[in-house]
């Protein structure tokens, strides 16, 4: 057996389209196999919107593309270079960005689906969102956004103006000044419209204290309410952040790969 064809070929700062000023540049992750109708999951970084870039899941990139999936791991504007909805407008393009190249990448530009850790797990909740005032103008706009499937790691379901005295508030800091008290509605994931939301699987460590459990349990219960495909795990006893932790970041690469391949 050739072993050059089990290995995940990667092309680094690839350029998917413009944010403002700067070129979106993003991390793709091919599997080894040759099939012309791969799914394919764009890869979202956490650190608040504040911090982090597209390298953060780089494993993850790598393990779920030898499942089979074509892997693009993001970058977006964070929160002290452009405020909401630039975060959420970037991410839009990398996912037109798999469609208008769906044939060069083997992509089956139906079978798409997103996931993110912390703030990128917020982001990935939001990229359900059908409203026309996300999708910017980063580039491939003759595509949609439209995803069939969404992963979140301890993502925070609900953005909030006001937090606890003493603590940082990345809220603030990602809506701006200018931002209304309805702006803080439309960029929460559970104020969304979920009766059509798509399958969605929702990670979280039961002693999270950056992003608590319940923004997890209390998101996954509107969706059962609306009887859609949802499932949560909690990782018993785990911070935020846990699958940094080699062994349990494999676990879920693991259940995110027998999610997606289910679902896309």
């Amino acid at each position: 057996m050739n072993k050059e064809k089990k290995i995940v070929k990667i092309k680094d700062d690839v350029l998917i389209g413009k944010a403002g000023d700067r070129d979106l540049l993003c991390d793709l992750f091919i599997p080894p196999e040759n099939n012309p109708n791969k799914p394919a999951i764009v890869v979202i970084h956490g650190g608040g919107w504040m911090e982090g870039d597209k390298t953060q899941l780089r494993g993850y990139g790598i393990l779920l593309s030898r499942l089979g999936f074509v892997c693009l791991c993001a970058s977006y504007r964070l929160s002290q270079e452009a405020k909401w909805p630039s975060q959420i407008e970037d991410i839009k393009c990398a996912i037109r960005y798999l469609k208008a190249n769906s044939k060069e990448l083997g992509v089956d530009p139906d079978r798409i689906g997103v996931t993110g850790n912390s703030a990128g797990g917020h982001l990935a909740l939001m990229c359900a969102s059908d409203d026309a005032n996300f999708e910017g103008k980063g580039g491939n706009l003759e595509f949609n956004s439209k995803i069939k499937a969404i992963c979140a790691l301890y993502p925070p379901t609900l953005i909030r103006e006001e937090v606890p005295e003493g603590k940082l508030n990345a809220f603030a800091l990602l809506m701006g000044d200018m931002a209304s008290s309805n702006d803080y509605v439309k960029a929460s994931p559970i104020k969304q419209e979920l009766s059509t939301f798509p399958p969605c699987l929702l990670i979280h460590g039961s002693e999270d204290k950056v992003v608590p459990l319940s923004e997890s349990e209390d998101f996954y219960e509107e969706l059962q309410k609306y009887n859609r495909t949802a499932e949560i795990h909690v990782y018993a006893d785990e911070d935020h952040a846990f699958d940094s932790q080699q062994s349990l970041g494999r676990n879920v690469a693991d259940i995110q790969g027998i999610f997606f391949l289910k679902y896309l």
